[in-house]
């Protein structure tokens, strides 16, 4: 196996990863609920690396703007974790669900605190709990990626925000339940209208591993500025390697190894702490909601370099 020095450029090793993928048969299908979704190519794909000092590199369709639908849960945590702390681990667990990302099964028989904040229910609370501090939760996410991407362009996508509204009922009954328990705020149809929101920002892989960067300099924002304390970006990173890709993260980290957040738009974003971040993207999913050659891409990448959390 190849292990990287720090004066080595990811380049080469991204050009090798986008060959081997090219090559592979059978990536998947695109989500089928969203219709924008849907008619993604699912050999589609790109794949950026962002180093601490802003140095990107890329191959692929890795400017290409696509739909980040869960992978923005990770930027409302570290947003509402800046404002809250500790007290936030109050209305949302730690711990994998080991079922569907928009199951309702746990939350009766745990009192409607979802297990963590990346299945659906967790993240209603996460945006529900951000909203109620800033008044705008979507557009305090939309302000932080703009921010830490460099691209004031980001934005929302109006039609995917509406296709899922149309078919957000699961969500609308997730949010009524744990509201039933109280751990919810704001009236339902505002918190889905800012959830639904979030989860339609376009952003491209260049744009999404330089946001993510922050958790690999331990808090720290672009401008220098701390978000998060270290414990906090420790807890984000830990909270992402278990429970990031839904009900396959433990194959994920098993393959692997770095912490990681998958959304169905087809993209994963991952973590390297205190040297780099990534962002790779490919609309075709398996029966759990991950890119196939996303994370294939990534295990690729551990194995050449060397570099993970273990």
């Amino acid at each position: 196996m190849a292990i990287m020095t720090s004066s080595m450029t990811f380049q080469p090793v991204l050009e090798r990863i986008a060959a081997e993928i090219e090559r592979t048969p059978g990536r998947g299908s695109p989500a089928d609920y969203i219709p924008a979704l849907a008619a993604r190519d699912p050999r589609s794909f790109g794949m950026a690396v962002a180093e601490l000092d802003g140095t990107v590199y890329g191959v692929g369709d890795w400017r290409e703007p696509f739909s980040t639908q869960s992978l923005t849960k990770v930027f409302t945590l570290a947003l509402v974790l800046a404002r809250e702390g500790d007290e936030l681990w109050e209305h949302v667990g730690r711990e994998p669900s080991g079922n569907p990302f928009n199951s309702l099964v746990q939350l009766e028989y745990e009192n409607g605190i979802p297990r963590n904040p990346f299945i659906n229910a967790g993240a209603l609370v996460v945006t529900d709990r951000l909203h109620t501090r800033t008044a705008d939760a979507a557009g305090e996410l939309l302000a932080f990626l703009r921010s830490e991407s460099g691209n004031p362009a980001l934005d929302f996508d109006q039609e995917v925000a509406a296709s899922e509204s149309a078919h957000g009922d699961r969500n609308a009954a997730l949010a009524h339940f744990m509201a039933a328990y109280g751990n919810i705020g704001n009236p339902i149809p505002v918190l889905l209208d800012q959830y639904f929101r979030q989860c339609s920002i376009t952003a491209s892989c260049a744009d999404l591993a330089l946001a993510t960067t922050f958790l690999a300099r331990h808090g720290i924002r672009a401008d220098g500025g701390r978000l998060l304390t270290q414990s906090q970006s420790k807890q984000v990173n830990a909270v992402m390697l278990t429970c990031g890709t839904y009900d396959a993260a433990g194959d994920f980290a098993y393959r692997v190894g770095l912490p990681g957040k998958s959304g169905v738009g087809g993209g994963i974003i991952a973590v390297v702490p205190g040297r780099c971040t990534l962002c790779v993207w490919s609309p075709g999913l398996d029966e759990r909601g991950n890119s196939v050659a996303g994370v294939a891409a990534l295990d690729r990448f551990t194995t050449l370099t060397g570099v993970s959390v273990f």
